[in-house]
């Protein structure tokens, strides 16, 4: 139908109708902040997240540091690119995860930041972020996502959607796993309830929305999807140095499940090289963000450790 009228707020409100009733996405932001009645299959609000860990040293020292610490942690996330580690440290990283009972998700290699392009380095290039450029980086992302699956792992972090979903398309031929678990990264850029529909439906199994977002927003992206959701509690300096501490307890309660992504502040960047002392810190900050979850929102129910009691394979 031609418009014939310029916008006005009765059209502003057809729109919100729209969203709401024909696409079942929330028609505003949810100011009304409603409790999230959904969970992690074992009932579960939230688990807890280690973020930037790239090689083994530093997988098992974190996960030392937080036992020592009485935390569980459920997942750690490598950022750096599956390409940059050798045969030994995939294998001692499926193996730290199997022997941990915890999630590991490896990540993409090749990106538009590896690669020859000067102008992803440029204010205006960085909304390339992460993503592939030309079929040749995608066949290669593709190589490095077999490369992990070949170690045991079966968790991938995504950076581009058309990789998402080949990705999925493989899985349904039967020339990825079928229980291979793809999770989206923050530096995808998205944060609006419409995309989280849209990942989802390309295969996503799990999503991390852009990490600055208020909690009306946050509770309209769950209205919007099933899948769990990444909550970073800090952030490095590269993606705006902030902490979210006091924030914890009201987006775990608007936007479960989710997992609590903490260490973020410890970081230069996304790819930061992690030693095992910084490690350590993430932990710390791990406890910090526990507290705040144990004090302000106590009912909240933190999973626990155990391949059984995950939502996707170990490795």
């Amino acid at each position: 139908m031609a418009v014939t009228t310029p916008p006005s707020a009765s059209t502003l409100e057809e729109t919100r109708a729209f969203l709401r009733d024909r696409l079942g996405l929330p028609g505003n932001d949810l100011h009304d902040l409603p409790s999230s009645d959904k969970r992690f299959p074992d009932g579960a609000h939230y688990r807890l997240e280690l973020p930037g860990l790239q090689t083994p040293d530093a997988m098992k020292a974190g996960l030392d540091e937080a036992r020592a610490r009485g935390l569980t942690v459920h997942r750690v996330t490598h950022t750096i690119g599956i390409m940059r580690n050798t045969d030994s440290e995939l294998a001692e990283m499926a193996r730290i995860a199997r022997e941990w009972g915890v999630e590991v998700i490896l990540s993409v290699g090749p990106r538009a930041t590896y690669d020859l392009s000067p102008s992803v380095h440029t204010p205006e290039g960085v909304r390339i972020g992460y993503r592939l450029r030309g079929t040749e980086q995608l066949v290669r992302g593709i190589e490095d996502v077999k490369r992990a699956v070949s170690f045991g792992v079966r968790g991938i972090m995504c950076y581009d959607e058309g990789m998402l979903w080949v990705l999925d398309e493989m899985r349904r031929a039967g020339q990825l796993p079928e229980d291979m678990h793809i999770k989206v990264s923050a530096h995808c850029g998205h944060g609006n309830p419409a995309s989280m529909k849209v990942l989802e439906r390309l295969g996503a199994g799990s999503i991390n929305p852009v990490r600055d977002l208020d909690a009306p927003t946050w509770a309209a992206l769950r209205a919007s999807t099933d899948l769990p959701m990444d909550f970073s509690t800090e952030a490095p300096a590269s993606s705006g140095g902030f902490y979210r501490d006091y924030d914890a307890p009201e987006i775990v309660r608007v936007a479960a499940p989710v997992y609590c992504k903490s260490g973020g502040a410890e970081m230069t960047t996304h790819a930061f090289a992690t030693s095992a002392d910084k490690a350590r810190s993430y932990a710390r900050r791990m406890e910090l963000i526990k507290r705040m979850l144990d004090t302000y929102l106590p009912e909240a129910v933190c999973s626990e450790q155990g391949p059984g009691d995950l939502s996707i394979p170990v490795v």
